[in-house]
C-alpha cells in the first residue's frame, strides 16, 4: 500500500492529476445519485450528465486548492467501492476542511454531518483498517513458514496445475464422472460430478480475474488445498499475487469453524477466530466499519468445505451483520452476497461438494494430480538426488498401487516413506539387483482405489530428512531393493507396510529392527505396539462415527500422543475454541490412514460386534450424488476391511487382536474375516448394483484377494457393463483379478462412455477370458483404435468386439481390421455409426475370409456411398460364409455369417431404401447373377421407374433365389405389374407373385424353392390388390396369364372392377380348374352383382361359399371346395352382410338359390331389410327346401318385421327354433326335428295389445314348443295376463320365460294363480329385483308336485292375502318360498292364519334379515297360536320353515281342561344358529303345550347354565319326543350333565344331537345310561376328558340298536380307539357311520388304520360311510375294499383327504361294483391318477344310481381325463360332479360328456387352469343340461371370448343361477361388463 501523504508536503491539485484516470473509473461506476450530489457542488454545473464526470475532475484539477480538498473528501465520503489505497491517499491530501470555505451558493444538507466531522471518522477507520492488515500480514507469513519448514519442494503456483470446469447447475448425475483431460492424471476425481474439464492452466493464471467473485478450486485429499491457500496468502502478504496487497486477507478453516457451537456476529467470526487486533473495542469498530462500508476490499478465503460438518443453504432475505448466527449462514451469506457484496470468496471442497454450490460460483478449478514424471521428480528430491532414489522410482513404477497413490503429494510423501522402509528391510534381507528385476516382474497386484480425501498442509512435507537415506558406510553405495515375495500386492497391504514403515521411525525401534524375510509389515512388530495401535484405532473408530479428523489433546491418552507425534502417524495443529483462545489439536497424516486404522479395529477388536459389521457393510463408491449424505472421509473404510480379510493379514491381524480378544483369538480373527468375506458374497450376488458400485466391489473382492468370491462376481453377471465411468489403470487391474477367476467361461467387459487413458489398454490383456468388449464413445478416435488393434490379439478368448459410435475413420478401419485378422475365434464386429467411408468397409470387408468363426459384421452409419453396398455383394462370391447382407440405406450395414458350417441355407440379401439408376441396378443385377443360390432377396425402398423395373425382370429368370423376391415400394404402375404378372408364365418357379400399387406399395415375387420340383406340384397364388385396375387391364391380365390355369388363390380386391369387371371374372372361372379362393372386395360392385354370384353358387359345384358386404362395395369373396366335389350334403353358404337391400334384391337372390341342391345357410346379417323385403323372405322361405338357416342377426329393427318372420312356424314344419331379437343376433333354423324340440325366442321389442295378439295367435297355430322365451318385451300385467290366459291351450314342454317384462306385485299374483288354472304347470318363479324374474316350468313326466317362489318382490299386506287364497286353493301346491319380500311380522302371521290345507301338506318357507332373537321367538309362538295346522315349524337363521297338514291328519292332543289353552298337535319344533339360550325361555308355554312334540331341535353358538336349566324345565313336559338336538360352538359342561339327567326319566328319546358340547365324567356316566336305547346319536366335535370319552365309547358297544353314528372330529386316544373297535363289531344294525377325521388326532400308523377298519367287518346293513381325513394308504383302502362286498345296501362313500393311489383306487373302484345302490363318491384330496380315470369309465355304467361324484385335488392327466369323459357319459342320474384342481386343463372332453347327463346341477371345474375350450364347450351343453343350476369355473384361464360364449348360452338356461368366473382372465372392466348383462355371470371372490 502507499504510504501517507502529508498535505503540507504535497500539491493537492497535483495528486488529483495524477490519480485522475484511477478516480474517473471509480466515479463511473456510482450510482446517478452520487453523480448529480457532487455535480451540484461544481459552480457552473451545466453539463450533460453523461459527460459531468470528467468535466467535474477537469474544473477542480485548476480549482483552488481549498476546493479541490472539499471535492475529495465528499468523494470519500459518498464513493462505494474505492480502493484502499486510492481513499487513503486522497483523504490523506485532502486533510482538514473549514466548513466556511465551502461554496456559499450551495445550501447544506441537514442529513448529512459537517465534512470534518465525516473525515474525522474516516481517517481513523482508515489507520486500524491498515493496521490490522499489517498484523494480517505478519500473521500468514508466520503460518506459511511453519508450514514449509520440512516441505520437501518448494511451493510455486506457477508450478501447480490446474483444470477449469464450467458449473452443471441443472442435473444430479450419479452414475457419470468428468473425462479425462489432464495429462497422465493417475487418480480418479468422480467423488460427483461437476461438468467436464475444459481447459488446463496454472494455479497463478486461475486466480487472476478472481476478485469480487466466488471462486472454487476443488481437489482431492491429499492435493494440497491447504497449502496453496497458505502460499496465496503468503504471497499478499508480500504484495504478490492476485489479491490487492490492500485487501484485508481473511483465511479461515471449515474444521476450524467446525468448534463453533453458538451463533456469531461477523465481527465475532473475524477477530475471536482469525486475528484480534491490538487495540480494544473501538479499533474492532473501527476496522468493522470500514469493512462494511467497504466490503469489495476484503478477501475471504474458505479451505475445506468438505470438512464443514454442515451443508450450505441460500437464504432470500439480506442478514444483518450485527445479529448472531450460525456460522453455516454466515459462511452462507458471504456465497451468496448477503454478506459483504463485493467481496472475494475463495473456497476449496472436492469435486463432491460444488454440488452445494450451484448458482452461487462464478469459477471452478480442479488441482491435477501429478503425472509420472512429477512423481519422480519428487521421489528424487525426497531421496536428495541419491541412487537410492532411482531404485525407489523403480520399485515405485512396478507397483500400481504406489504408482496410483503418488499422484497425490500428501499419498505421494507415504509412498517415499514405505519405499524407504522397503528399502531398508531389502538391505538387512540382504537383497540384490536381480531380485529387484524380478520383482518388477512379479508384480501382478491390482490398482487399489484412490477415493476423494481432505488434503493438509502437512501432506507435502519429507517425513524423512535427507540425511536419514539408507546408505553403505564404506562406499556411500545404495542398498538394493527388497526381494520380489516382499512386495505389497494390495492396497491394504500397502497400508500395512505403511504402517510398518511409521512404526519403524519410534526410538524403541532403535531405527532398524530384525525381521523375516517375509511380507514388509511384519506381524511382531505390529504386535509389539498393539496397546498403542489399540488406543489409535479407537480413536479413528471413534472419529469415523462422529465424523471427525481433529481430535482435543484430551481425546488422546499422553502416552499415545506421544507415540503418535514421535512416529509422524499424527500431527498438530492450532485452532481456536468457542472464545477465542488457541488450542492444539491433532489429525492423522492423511484420512485414508486414519480409515486403515479404523479397518483395523473392525477387524481385531471384539468391541464391534458383527452386527454392527453387518449394518455398516456396503460397497461406497467414489461418484457422489446431492442425495447422499456429506462425509469427510474417503470411504475407504471397508475396501481397507476387505483387504485385511485376506489370508496374507491373518498373522498381523492375529497380533494386534490379542489385546482384546484374549484366548481363541486365532479362531475370532478367522470368524471375523470368514463374515466380512460372506457380506462380500452376498453383494456378489446383488444383481441391482450400478457400474460404479460394480467396479467398487471389484476392487473389494481383489483387495481381499478370495479368487472364489471373484467368480461369485463373474457367475452372476455374463457382461461386466462400467459406462461413463473415469477408468484408470488400476481400476483395469481389479476387472483383470475378477475376470480371470472366470476361466473358460467368459466375461464380456462393456465400457459405454467410459473415458480411459491409453494406457489402460496396456493393463486391459491382463483381463485373459474376455469374450466380450465394447467401446462407445466419441472419445475413441483413431489413435485409441491403432493402440487397441495391438493388444486385440492378446484377447485369446475375444468372441465380440463392439466399437461404436467413436471417432473412428477408415485409417482406424484398416488399424483394428489387421489386429482383428489374429483374433481367429472372433464372432461379432460392431463398427456402426464411425466414419469409415468406403474405403474403411473395404478394408473390413478383406477380412471377411481370413475370420471363420465370424457370425456378424455391423457397419451402418458410416458416411458410405452404394459403392461400399456393391463391394459386400461381390464379396459373397468370393466368401462363401456370408449369409446374408443387409442394408437399410445407410443407417444399416450388416453382414451375417454362417456359424454352422455343415447345415448352410442360403444367403439372404437385403438391400432397402437404395436409390439405384439404371446403370447402378444393371451392375447389380450382373452382379446377383453371379451370387450363389439366394433365399431371400430383398430390393424394397427404391422408387424405380419402368426403365429400372423392366432391367430387374429382364435379368429376373436368371436369378438363383429359392424363396422370395421383396420390392416393396419400388414398382408403382399397372406396366410394371404386367412386366411381373407375366412371370407366372415365363419363369415357372414364380409360384406366388403379390402386388400392392397404392401406398404402402407391396410386392414381393414367391419362388418354389428349387428348379428341380415339378411345376404340377405347386399351386400358383396371384394377388394383385389395389393396384387401381379397371376392366380393360382385367384382360391384359388374363392375357400376361397365358396358358396358366393352375392359380389357387386369386386376389383382386381394391380395384376399380364394376360388375363388368365381375361378370368377367365369373367367365374366367371354369379356366381356374384348380383356383381355392377369389377375393374381389372393394371393387364397386352393386346388388344385381350379388343376384351374379348367387346363380354361380348354384351352377358351380365348387363353388361353396360367397359373402358379400356392403352391396358388393366392400367384400366379395368366393371359396371353392378343393376337389370340385358334387355331393348334395355339402354345406353351400351364402352371406350378404353390411349392405341395403331392396325387396327385389332379397327376391332375386332367393329365387336364384331355391335351384341349390346342396345344404345351404342363407345370411343378412347386418343390413337393410324393408317390410316388403321380410314378406318376400317369407314367402320364398318354404320353396328353398335345402335352407338349413336364415341368419338376420342386426337386421330386425321393428316388431312388425319380427311378427312377419316369426310366422314361418306355421308355414313351414322344416323351422326347428326361431330366435328374434331387435339390433340383435336373430336366425331361424331349419332341421328335420320332432315338433315338440321347436324352441322359439321372441324378445326385447315392444309389444302392445294388437301385437301380443298376434302373437299369441301364431303361437298357437304352431308346432308344440318346446321353450317360449318372451322376456324383455315390456309386457307389462295386461300382456303377462294375456300370454297366461292362453296358457291352458299351448303347446308348451318346459317353460315360459316372461321375465323382464315390467310386471307389479299384482302381476305377480296373476302369474300364480296360474298354478290353479293350468294343471300343466310344475313351478313358478318370480321377482321384482333387477333381475325380473318370472318363469313358469311345465311338468316333464307323471306327477302332480307343484311349487312357488316369490323373491325380492316388496309385497304388502293384501298381496299376501291373494297368496294364501292361492296356496290353500292350489291342489298339489307343496311348496311355497318367500324370501327377502320386506315382510312385517305381522303380515307373516295374517298369511299363516288364513292358510288351509284342505287336500295335501305344504311346506312353506319365508325368509326375512329380521327374523331372528326375540322377534323370531315370538314369530314361532304367534304361527302356533294362529292356525293348527302346522304340523312342522323352525327358524334356520333368518328362515321361517312350516309344513301344513289337514288338521284330521294331526293328532290332537289329549286332556286338555276347559279352562287352560288347547293343546297343539305340533310334532316338530326347531331353532337353529337364530336365537340366543337367554331367549328360549319365552317359548316355554308353548312347547309345553305340544305334548305331541316328537322332535326338538336347538342350535346356538352358546349353550350355558340357562339353557340348561330351560331344557331340564320343558323336557318332562314332553312325553312323546324321540329326537332332542341341542348343537352349540361353545357349552358348559353342566349343560349335558342336566340334559342327561332329565333324559333318563324320558323312555321315548330314540335320536339324540350333542355335537359342540363338553362332556364331563358325570356327565358321560349319566349317557352311558343312556346310549343304550337310542338309535342315532351325535357326539361331532365334543370336548370330553379321557375318562369321559372311554366310558362313552365303551358304552356304544351296548347299542346294539343304533342306527346312525356321528363322531366326526372326535380326538380320541389309542385306549379309545381299541374300545371303538370292539363297540363297532357289536353294532349290527348300524346304518350310517361317520367316523371323519378322528384319524388325524390318533396318528398315521398303518395299525392304527387296520384296527378300526377290521371292526367294520359284519356291518352289512350299512348305507353311509364317512372316513374322511384318515389319511390311509393302500394298505388301509385294500382292507376296506375287502368288505365293500358284503355292504350291498351302501349309499354313500366319503374318503377325501386320505393317500389313495392308483394301487389301491383301481381295486376300489372294481370292488364298488357290488354296490349297485350307491349314490354318492367323494374321493377328494387323495392320489389318484390315470388309472383310476380308466377304471372309472369301466365301473360307472355299472352304477346306475351314482348321482354325486367328487375327484377334486387328484392327479389326473390328459389321458384320465379323456377317461372321465366316457365314464360321465354313463351316469344319467348324475346330479353333482366336483372336478376341482384335479391336475390337468384339458377337460373340454369331460365337459362335452356333461351333455348325456340330464339331470346334473352342480358342476365345479375350479382352480385347473382351464381355457376357453372348455368355456366353448360348456357354452355348446348348457342348452342341453336343463337341470343345472351352478356352474364353478373359478381361477381357470378364460378370456373374455369364453366368457361370452357363456353369456350368450345363458339365454337358453333360465334355471341355471350362477357360473362363477373369479380369477380368470377377464379384465375388471370386460367382467362389470358382462355381469351387467347378465348377473349369474360372478366375477367376484364371494
Amino acid at each position: 500500500m502507499d504510504d501517507e501523504v502529508d498535505p503540507d508536503h504535497e500539491d493537492v491539485n497535483s495528486v488529483l492529476a495524477q490519480e485522475s484516470s484511477e478516480l474517473l473509473r471509480v466515479l463511473s461506476c456510482q450510482s446517478p445519485e452520487v453523480i448529480m450530489e457532487l455535480w451540484e457542488k461544481t459552480p457552473g454545473a451545466s453539463t450533460a450528465a453523461p459527460l459531468c464526470v470528467e468535466a467535474m475532475l477537469e474544473y477542480f484539477k485548476e480549482a483552488s486548492a481549498a476546493k479541490c480538498r472539499q471535492f475529495l473528501q465528499r468523494v470519500c465520503l459518498l464513493c462505494e467501492n474505492m480502493p484502499m489505497h486510492l481513499d487513503s491517499r486522497l483523504m490523506s491530501v485532502a486533510g482538514c476542511a473549514i466548513s466556511c470555505c465551502e461554496d456559499p451558493g450551495v445550501p447544506d444538507r441537514n442529513a448529512s454531518p459537517p465534512p470534518l466531522e465525516q473525515q474525522l471518522i474516516k481517517r481513523p477507520r482508515i489507520d486500524h483498517w491498515e493496521q490490522n492488515i499489517g498484523a494480517v500480514r505478519r500473521s500468514l507469513l508466520t503460518r506459511f513458514e511453519r508450514l514449509t519448514q520440512r516441505l520437501v519442494r518448494e511451493v510455486q503456483l506457477e508450478n501447480v496445475w490446474v483444470g477449469l470446469r464450467t458449473a452443471n447447475r441443472g442435473r444430479d448425475r450419479p452414475d457419470q464422472t468428468p473425462g479425462s483431460a489432464d495429462r497422465g492424471s493417475r487418480t480418479p476425481e468422480p467423488d460427483g460430478y461437476f461438468g467436464c474439464l475444459e481447459s488446463r492452466l496454472t494455479l497463478e493464471s486461475f486466480f487472476q480475474g478472481c476478485v469480487g467473485k466466488v471462486t472454487v478450486l476443488v481437489g482431492r485429499a491429499g492435493s494440497g488445498k491447504t497449502l496453496l491457500m497458505s502460499c496465496l496468502g503468503q504471497q499478499w502478504a508480500n504484495g504478490l499475487g492476485p489479491i490487492p496487497s490492500s485487501y484485508l486477507f481473511v483465511l479461515l478453516e471449515f474444521r476450524q469453524l467446525n468448534l463453533l457451537r453458538r451463533p456469531l456476529t461477523l465481527s465475532e467470526l473475524l477477530f475471536q477466530h482469525h486475528l484480534p487486533p491490538a487495540g480494544g473495542d473501538d479499533e474492532k469498530r473501527a476496522v468493522m466499519d470500514y469493512l462494511l462500508s467497504n466490503p469489495a476490499q476484503s478477501c475471504w478465503v474458505l479451505d475445506g468445505y468438505d470438512e464443514f460438518h454442515c451443508k450450505l443453504g441460500g437464504r432470500e432475505e439480506p442478514l444483518d451483520s450485527e445479529t448472531p448466527r450460525p456460522v453455516a449462514d454466515l459462511v452462507s451469506g458471504l456465497l451468496h452476497r448477503q454478506l459483504l457484496p463485493g467481496c472475494t470468496v475463495l473456497l476449496t471442497c472436492r469435486v463432491r461438494d460444488v454440488v452445494d454450490l450451484d448458482g452461487v460460483v462464478d469459477k471452478v478449478g480442479q488441482l491435477l494430480g501429478w503425472d509420472q514424471h512429477q512423481i519422480e521428480e519428487y521421489v528424487d528430491d525426497f531421496f536428495g538426488g541419491k541412487a537410492l532414489g532411482v531404485q525407489a522410482a523403480d520399485l515405485l513404477r512396478s507397483s500400481r498401487h504406489l504408482l496410483a497413490m503418488s499422484s497425490l503429494p500428501a499419498l505421494c510423501n507415504i509412498c517415499c516413506i514405505c519405499l524407504e522402509h522397503l528399502l531398508r528391510e531389502g538391505r538387512d534381507a540382504g537383497g540384490t539387483q536381480e531380485e529387484r528385476g524380478t520383482a518388477k516382474a512379479a508384480e501382478t497386484g491390482g490398482a487399489g482405489r484412490d477415493e476423494d480425501s481432505r488434503g493438509r498442509s502437512r501432506s507435502l512435507r519429507g517425513r524423512g530428512k535427507r540425511e536419514d537415506t539408507i546408505m553403505d558406510g564404506t562406499n556411500g553405495g545404495v542398498h538394493p531393493p527388497p526381494s520380489p515375495t516382499r512386495l505389497p500386492s494390495t492396497l491394504t497391504q500397502v497400508y500395512l507396510t505403511a504402517l510398518s514403515a511409521f512404526l519403524s521411525r519410534s526410538p524403541a525401534e532403535g531405527g532398524r529392527d530384525d525381521r523375516s524375510t517375509r511380507f514388509t509389515h511384519s506381524a511382531a512388530s505390529l504386535g509389539r505396539y498393539r496397546s498403542e495401535l489399540r488406543e489409535l484405532s479407537r480413536l479413528t473408530w471413534s472419529g469415523l462415527e462422529q465424523s471427525r479428523i481433529l481430535f482435543m489433546e484430551e481425546d488422546v491418552p499422553p502416552g499415545v500422543l506421544k507415540f503418535s507425534l514421535r512416529t509422524g502417524l499424527l500431527s498438530q495443529v492450532e485452532v481456536r475454541c468457542q472464545d477465542g483462545t488457541p488450542v492444539n489439536a491433532y489429525s492423522f497424516v492423511h484420512l485414508t490412514l486414519q480409515e486403515f486404522l479404523a479397518a483395523l479395529r473392525i477387524m481385531t477388536s471384539n468391541d464391534v460386534s458383527d452386527t454392527q459389521l453387518r449394518k455398516r457393510f456396503s460397497l461406497k463408491t467414489r461418484w457422489m450424488t446431492k442425495a447422499d449424505q456429506r462425509t469427510v472421509f474417503t470411504d475407504s473404510l471397508y475396501l481397507f476391511v476387505c483387504g485385511l480379510a485376506s489370508p496374507q493379514c491373518t498373522a498381523a491381524l492375529v497380533q494386534l487382536a490379542r489385546a482384546s480378544c484374549g484366548p481363541g483369538v486365532q479362531s475370532w480373527v478367522e470368524k471375523r474375516q470368514a463374515l466380512v468375506l460372506k457380506l462380500l458374497k452376498g453383494l456378489c450376488h446383488s444383481n441391482n448394483l450400478t457400474g460404479p458400485k460394480l467396479l467398487e466391489l471389484c476392487h473389494c473382492v481383489q483387495e481381499s484377494q478370495d479368487q472364489q468370491l471373484a467368480k461369485e462376481v463373474v457367475g452372476s453377471r455374463p457382461v461386466l457393463e462400467l459406462r461413463k465411468i473415469w477408468l484408470l489403470p488400476n481400476d483395469i487391474d481389479a476387472l483383470a483379478f475378477v475376470v480371470n477367476s472366470g476361466g473358460d467361461n467368459g466375461v464380456g467387459l462393456d465400457f459405454g462412455a467410459c473415458s480411459m487413458e491409453l494406457d489402460c489398454l496396456d493393463v486391459l490383456p491382463r483381463c485373459q477370458y474376455i469374450h466380450y468388449l465394447s467401446f462407445r464413445s466419441r472419445k475413441y478416435d483413431d489413435k485409441f483404435a491403432e493402440k487397441l488393434s495391438s493388444v486385440l490379439p492378446e484377447f485369446a478368448t475375444l468372441r465380440k468386439l463392439e466399437f461404436f459410435g467413436t471417432s473412428l475413420t477408415a485409417a482406424g478401419a484398416a488399424s483394428l481390421a489387421s489386429g482383428l485378422q489374429n483374433c481367429l475365434d472372433i464372432t461379432e464386429i460392431n463398427l456402426s455409426d464411425n466414419n469409415l467411408k468406403d474405403e474403411g468397409i473395404e478394408h473390413v470387408a478383406e477380412i471377411f475370409n481370413k475370420l471363420q468363426t465370424l457370425a456378424s459384421v455391423m457397419l451402418g452409419r458410416n458416411n458410405t456411398s452404394l459403392k461400399a453396398l456393391d463391394c459386400l455383394v461381390e464379396k459373397m462370391s468370393s466368401c462363401s460364409n456370408i449369409q446374408h447382407v443387409h442394408a437399410d440405406g445407410m443407417k444399416e450395414v450388416t453382414v451375417t455369417f454362417y456359424t454352422n458350417h455343415k447345415s448352410k441355407p442360403e444367403p439372404t440379401i437385403s438391400l432397402l431404401n437404395q436409390k439405384w439408376s439404371r446403370s447402378e441396378m444393371q451392375k447389380l443385377a450382373e452382379s446377383l447373377c453371379r451370387c450363389p443360390a439366394l433365399s431371400v432377396l430383398d430390393l424394397s425402398g427404391g422408387q424405380w421407374d419402368e426403365e429400372i423395373s423392366k432391367t430387374l425382370t429382364q435379368f429376373l429368370p436368371k436369378f438363383n433365389v429359392t424363396e422370395k423376391i421383396i420390392m416393396n415400394d419400388s414398382c408403382s404402375s399397372v406396366d410394371s405389374l404386367l412386366l411381373l404378372t407375366a412371370l407366372l408364365s415365363d419363369c415357372r418357379p414364380v409360384t406366388e407373385l403379390h402386388i400392392r400399387l397404392q401406398s404402402p406399395v407391396q410386392v414381393s415375387i414367391l419362388f418354389s424353392g428349387g428348379r428341380e420340383k415339378p411345376a404340377e406340384e405347386t399351386s400358383r397364388t396371384l394377388r394383385l390388390s389395389c393396384c387401381n385396375l379397371l376392366p380393360a387391364d382385367l384382360e391384359r391380365v388374363w392375357e400376361s396369364l397365358g396358358t396358366s390355369s393352375d392359380l389357387t388363390v386369386l386376389d383382386l380386391s381394391g380395384n376399380c372392377l364394376g360388375n363388368k369387371g365381375l361378370r368377367m371374372l365369373l367367365d374366367f372361372l371354369p379356366c381356374l380348374s384348380k383356383i381355392q379362393t377369389i377375393n374381389a372386395s372393394n371393387n364397386g360392385t352393386s346388388p344385381a352383382g350379388a343376384a351374379l354370384l348367387a346363380a354361380a353358387l348354384c351352377s358351380h359345384d365348387n363353388l361353396t361359399q360367397i359373402h358379400i358386404s356392403d352391396g358388393g362395395k366392400d367384400q366379395v369373396i368366393l371359396s371353392f371346395c378343393p376337389d370340385g366335389s358334387e355331393d348334395k350334403q355339402q354345406l353351400k353358404t351364402f352371406r350378404i352382410t353390411n349392405s341395403s337391400l331392396r325387396p327385389s334384391d332379397v327376391t332375386t337372390v332367393c329365387r336364384s338359390l331355391v335351384r341349390c341342391r346342396s345344404r345351404l345357410e342363407l345370411e343378412f346379417s347386418c343390413s337393410s331389410l324393408s317390410h316388403k323385403a321380410f314378406e318376400n323372405l317369407l314367402k320364398v322361405l318354404p320353396k328353398m327346401t335345402s335352407l338349413q338357416r336364415l341368419d338376420v342377426s342386426h337386421s330386425i329393427t321393428s316388431t312388425a318385421d319380427a311378427l312377419t318372420l316369426v310366422s314361418c312356424l306355421t308355414d313351414s314344419r322344416r323351422v326347428s327354433s326361431v330366435e328374434l331379437r331387435p339390433h340383435s343376433e336373430s336366425f331361424v333354423s331349419f332341421d328335420a326335428v320332432k315338433p315338440e324340440e321347436v324352441s322359439c325366442r321372441f324378445t326385447h321389442f315392444h309389444l302392445d295389445g294388437d301385437d301380443s295378439k298376434r302373437l299369441l295367435e301364431t303361437l298357437l297355430q304352431g308346432p308344440r314348443l318346446s321353450d317360449l322365451n318372451l322376456s324383455n318385451n315390456q309386457l307389462g300385467d295386461e300382456g303377462v295376463k294375456c300370454v297366461m290366459d292362453s296358457l291352458p291351450t299351448m303347446k308348451i314342454r318346459r317353460y315360459v320365460n316372461l321375465s323382464k317384462n315390467g310386471l307389479s306385485q299384482q302381476g305377480l299374483l296373476d302369474v300364480s294363480r296360474s298354478l290353479r288354472t293350468c294343471a300343466h304347470i310344475s313351478a313358478v318363479e318370480l321377482s321384482l329385483d333387477e333381475e325380473q324374474k318370472c318363469l313358469i316350468w311345465f311338468r316333464q313326466s307323471g306327477g302332480c308336485e307343484k311349487t312357488l317362489s316369490v323373491r325380492e318382490s316388496r309385497l304388502e299386506r293384501h298381496h299376501l292375502v291373494g297368496f294364501a287364497e292361492i296356496v290353500s286353493g292350489c291342489p298339489g301346491l307343496t311348496k311355497v318360498e318367500f324370501k327377502n319380500n320386506s315382510l312385517q311380522s305381522e303380515w307373516i302371521e295374517d298369511f299363516v292364519k288364513l292358510l288351509d290345507c284342505r287336500q295335501t301338506g305344504v311346506i312353506i318357507s319365508v325368509e326375512e334379515d329380521w327374523i331372528r332373537a326375540e322377534r323370531a321367538v315370538r314369530l314361532v309362538a304367534r304361527c302356533l297360536d294362529l292356525n293348527s295346522n302346522i304340523h312342522t315349524i323352525s327358524i334356520h337363521h333368518s328362515t321361517l320353515h312350516l309344513s301344513l297338514i289337514k288338521s284330521t291328519q294331526l293328532t290332537p292332543a289329549s286332556g286338555d281342561s276347559a279352562d287352560s289353552a288347547p293343546s297343539l298337535a305340533t310334532k316338530s319344533i326347531g331353532f337353529v344358529d337364530c336365537v340366543d339360550e337367554h331367549q328360549l325361555a319365552s317359548m316355554m308355554s308353548i312347547i309345553q303345550r305340544c305334548p305331541s312334540l316328537t322332535e326338538l331341535h336347538f342350535s346356538v353358538t352358546s349353550f350355558g347354565a340357562e339353557g340348561a336349566e330351560f331344557l331340564r324345565s320343558v323336557l318332562p313336559s314332553l312325553p312323546n319326543l324321540s329326537s332332542l338336538s341341542v348343537g352349540s360352538k361353545e357349552s358348559t359342561a353342566a349343560v349335558v350333565e342336566h340334559v342327561s339327567e332329565v333324559l333318563l326319566q324320558s323312555a321315548s328319546i330314540q335320536h339324540l344331537n350333542l355335537s359342540g358340547h363338553v362332556i364331563r365324567d358325570a356327565a358321560a356316566r349319566s349317557l352311558t345310561r343312556l346310549l343304550p336305547r337310542l338309535r342315532s346319536v351325535n357326539l361331532t366335535r365334543c370336548v370330553w376328558s379321557s375318562a369321559a370319552r372311554l366310558q362313552l365309547v365303551e358304552a356304544l358297544g351296548q347299542c346294539v340298536g343304533l342306527e346312525d353314528l356321528c363322531l366326526d372330529s372326535a380326538l380320541l386316544d389309542e385306549r379309545s380307539r381299541t374300545s371303538l373297535a370292539r363297540a363297532l363289531r357289536n353294532l349290527n344294525s348300524i346304518r350310517r357311520l361317520k367316523l371323519s377325521k378322528v384319524a388325524t388326532a390318533m396318528g398315521q400308523s398303518e395299525a392304527n388304520m387296520d384296527l378300526l377298519v377290521a371292526a367294520l367287518e359284519g356291518l352289512t346293513q350299512l348305507e353311509e360311510i364317512e372316513l374322511d381325513g384318515w389319511l390311509m394308504a393302500d394298505g388301509g383302502i385294500e382292507q376296506l375294499i375287502r368288505l365293500l362286498p358284503t355292504w350291498t345296501e351302501l349309499r354313500k362313500i366319503s374318503l377325501s383327504k386320505n393317500l389313495v393311489t392308483d394301487q389301491s383306487g383301481v381295486k376300489l373302484l372294481e370292488a364298488l361294483k357290488s354296490c349297485s345302490r350307491l349314490q354318492e363318491l367323494h374321493l377328494s384330496s387323495n392320489s389318484l391318477c390315470d388309472l383310476t380315470a380308466a377304471g372309472m369309465a369301466v365301473v360307472f355304467p355299472s352304477l346306475t344310481h351314482l348321482a354325486v361324484f367328487d375327484i377334486s385335488e387328484n392327479r389326473i392327466g390328459p389321458e384320465g381325463a379323456a377317461s372321465l369323459s366316457k365314464a360321465i357319459m354313463c351316469m344319467k342320474n348324475l346330479r353333482k360332479i366336483h372336478l376341482t384342481s384335479v391336475g390337468t386343463s384339458e377337460l373340454w372332453a369331460v365337459a362335452a360328456g356333461l351333455a348325456h347327463c340330464p339331470l346334473l346341477q352342480d358342476v365345479g371345474l375350479g382352480w385347473n387352469n382351464c381355457g376357453d375350450e372348455v368355456a366353448l364347450e360348456l357354452a355348446r351343453v348348457l342348452p342341453l343340461c336343463h337341470s343345472l343350476t351352478r356352474i364353478d369355473l373359478e381361477s381357470n384361464n378364460v378370456s373374455v371370448c369364453g366368457a361370452e360364449a357363456l353369456l350368450k348360452a345363458l339365454r337358453s338356461c333360465p334355471a341355471l343361477h350362477l357360473i362363477r368366473l373369479w380369477r380368470n382372465k377377464v379384465s375388471p372392466s370386460d367382467a362389470q361388463r358382462l355381469h351387467l348383462v347378465d348377473r349369474r355371470l360372478n366375477f367376484s371372490s364371494t
